[in-house]
């Protein structure tokens, strides 16, 4: 999930045709068609020529913007792009209304293999996380690495501050709620939004407010935006209750990529208690801890994401960058990702 992602205080309404996409200076915006699908990518100029493909896939009711932080950090070490999800962000819907968790990684496996991006370093927030671990179990060959920001993996015991999230997957509760809420204003919306999202909202920069009330106005005149947000919501369910060998904990333990996995200890939306068995579960992995932060580290805290993103690629062959995310390094990135390491790796 994301800053603009908590579902159960989004509402689509009637209205003109919605505004540009927002984008960051040295960012570039670009459509891809498919068939049945269209996609829009956000990436910045390479730095130099050669560098390894980055893919970085947002989460549940967010973006490609949702990156705009972590990208300019470690584009002299990759080449940076991020998707909007069919539905989200700019990208329409996809022709065929699939939402769930293999439609979504059908859409990134298929602008992958369009594209002859891969093998790319592979990076997912929330909803994202379990894409890309699907992708990564189901075409080992598109992933160099594979790094996880608070994944949606399924949880035994759901915190309850996750519930409303959850209840979108009901028949006629996402309905309900845009009548409920329909004269709650953007800003209000956005309040909501960070309060669950961010382990500190009062770090948000007033100017990172207006920013995502001015994108929160935007994406409440898309008429299918609600229905994405609904129906990928159950897509997120149907994956928790999915077993066999179809199962996101399964798929978790045949991913072959090394995997940085990126937990806040004030997620809201995935609990921190998860972080350990995941790291158990991904056969070459290694586990960076935020005790500050929410549930979109890459926004709250990008340079510890970078430093630790950095010193994966080092690790794995793949960067001769110094490993600091532009020299600086926070502490509880110091105690990160080498001290921190299990599975294979340890």
């Amino acid at each position: 999930m994301s800053s603009t992602e908590l579902p159960n205080l989004l509402a689509a309404t009637a209205a003109p045709k919605p505004g540009a996409v927002a984008v960051a200076e040295g960012e570039r915006l670009g459509s891809v068609g498919l068939p049945g699908l269209t996609l829009t990518v956000r990436s910045r100029p390479p730095v130099r020529p050669g560098l390894p493909p980055a893919l970085f896939v947002h989460g549940l009711g967010g973006s490609s913007q949702n990156w705009s932080a972590l990208m300019p950090l470690v584009e002299d070490v990759v080449d940076c792009e991020a998707i909007d999800l069919p539905g989200f962000g700019d990208s329409p819907p996809p022709d065929d209304g699939n939402y769930s968790i293999t439609g979504h990684a059908r859409a990134v496996i298929r602008y992958l293999d369009a594209r002859a991006r891969g093998p790319v370093h592979l990076v997912g927030n929330s909803l994202g996380g379990a894409i890309t671990t699907r992708v990564a179990a189901a075409r080992p060959d598109l992933v160099r690495t594979l790094t996880l920001v608070s994944p949606a993996l399924p949880e035994l015991r759901v915190q309850r501050t996750a519930v409303p999230t959850g209840l979108l997957a009901v028949p006629g509760v996402a309905g309900l709620f845009t009548r409920l809420t329909r004269d709650w204003t953007a800003e209000q919306r956005v309040r909501g939004v960070m309060g669950l999202c961010y382990g500190d909202p009062a770090k948000v920069t007033p100017e990172g407010f207006s920013a995502a009330v001015r994108e929160m106005e935007r994406r409440l005149q898309l008429p299918y935006f609600w229905d994405a947000m609904a129906r990928s919501a159950r897509g997120v369910v149907d994956a928790y209750t999915l077993g066999g060998q179809h199962g996101l904990w399964r798929q978790a333990e045949r991913v072959l990529a090394p995997t940085l996995l990126v937990y806040g200890a004030r997620d809201l939306l995935v609990s921190y208690r998860m972080a350990r068995k995941a790291a158990a579960a991904f056969r070459d992995s290694r586990l960076l801890t935020l005790t500050e932060v929410g549930h979109v580290a890459m926004m709250e805290d990008p340079r510890s994401v970078a430093t630790a993103f950095r010193e994966l690629l080092l690790d794995a062959g793949e960067s001769s960058g110094t490993g600091g995310a532009r020299g600086v390094r926070s502490p509880e990135a110091e105690a990160g990702p080498r001290d921190a390491r299990t599975g294979s790796g340890s």
